[in-house]
């Protein structure tokens, strides 16, 4: 027991590490693109990826006027599917470390998603906002 223990305390940091490489890998994708879509690119910004999250919408699906529809207020919480009524984990990255850490994943879940809740694409400059915004949650 106490090895298991023991080997549990070594391997956590280590997940952790793996855990945020692969957020800043996620990041530095969005950020060639954003850079490349707009030179004066100047970095993320979380500020302009909350707002992403709670704005509401006018252009998509009205079951889905902004992401706080599906996520709800705080996105540390589970939230539930607008359209399907289906369970979602916590889009926060302190409640689900697994988040926006599979770069398919993720351009899977914006391209659904924002497609439902803003009516079009999201940029490569919201996308990287809103996973600044969520890994600091």
């Amino acid at each position: 027991m106490k090895r298991i223990l023991a080997a549990a305390l070594v391997l956590a940091p280590v997940a952790a590490m793996a855990a945020g490489s692969a957020h800043d890998l996620v990041l530095s994708h969005y950020a060639v693109q954003a850079k490349q879509a707009d030179s004066a690119f100047a970095g993320f910004s979380a500020q302009r990826g909350e707002t992403l999250f709670r704005t509401q919408w006018a252009k998509g699906d009205a079951r889905t006027p902004s992401c706080t529809s599906c996520h709800t207020d705080n996105p540390r919480d589970p939230g539930r599917n607008a359209k399907t009524g289906r369970p979602i984990d916590p889009v926060a990255v302190s409640a689900n470390p697994k988040r926006f850490t599979d770069l398919d994943q993720v351009e899977k879940q914006f391209g659904r998603d924002c497609k439902s809740v803003l009516g079009r694409e999201c940029t490569p400059q919201e996308k990287g906002d809103y996973v600044t915004f969520m890994t600091g949650q």
